[in-house]
């Protein structure tokens, strides 16, 4: 696994923390480039309560947010495009495509990393940026396999947590338990102060943390064959 890379394409910061931020931590301490790529700079999403900054400072804040979360995962650091957000599926596809493929093909990654087509949460900025890196790997013929963050439905089920879009628990490819490096994903978490009023999961009892936050799951997109590293994860947790 070493030497290996992956490349995740994320729309907004606190992508890469919540919901795959312990799977990129586990990658890291095994020897594998991981790059994040952010569309956005979240400059629509909230500033704290209370408020960590002024509106107008909101996209500035939360770059260095994403940056922090890196470092506390044990990441490279983040690259950022200059998308409004809130308008990805406005985007010039062809556009951002491109520049999607100009990241990749300097990276060379063996696996891509994105939302699916439910977007996690039903964000159209997720299932946007989902779509984009989709495109992304299909012209891309050097790499390997495409994986989705996702919520397994039984999961879903016992949480009751509102605005999550769920799949069917038959289409998750990978469950990664990522208690060995929770201290590490908790830390990514606090990075994003501005957002942790928005995130009701951070309010529930130590044990439904763990439940909801302990174990990240996967959706394999596409695979060409040839080296899937990040198949391996569950074999060797």
């Amino acid at each position: 696994m070493a030497g290996s890379k992956l490349l995740a394409v994320f729309a907004h910061p606190d992508d890469e923390t919540f919901r795959c931020g312990g799977t990129l931590a586990l990658l890291a301490r095994r020897g594998v480039h991981i790059q994040v790529l952010t569309a956005t700079r979240g400059e629509a999403g909230s500033c704290g309560s209370p408020p960590q900054c002024r509106t107008d400072e909101l996209a500035a804040i939360r770059e260095q947010e994403l940056r922090r979360a890196c470092v506390a995962l044990g990441i490279e650091p983040p690259r950022l495009m200059d998308y409004q957000d809130g308008h990805l599926s406005e985007a010039d596809p062809e556009r951002i495509i491109s520049e999607i493929l100009a990241v990749l093909r300097e990276v060379r990654p063996q696996v891509m990393l994105t939302y699916g087509p439910e977007g996690v949460s039903g964000h159209l900025d997720h299932i946007a940026i989902g779509q984009y890196a989709t495109e992304v790997f299909h012209r891309a013929e050097d790499v390997a396999a495409l994986y989705a963050i996702a919520v397994p439905q039984s999961l879903a089920a016992v949480m009751g947590i509102p605005r999550i879009r769920p799949v069917p628990d038959e289409s998750i490819a990978l469950t990664v338990n990522v208690m060995p490096v929770w201290e590490a994903k908790l830390a990514s978490i606090c990075c994003h102060r501005t957002q942790l009023s928005e995130t009701p999961i951070l309010e529930a009892p130590p044990d439904r943390q763990r439940m909801f936050l302990g174990r990240e799951h996967f959706r394999r997109l596409a695979w060409r064959g040839g080296r899937d590293f990040f198949a391996r994860l569950e074999m060797d947790r």
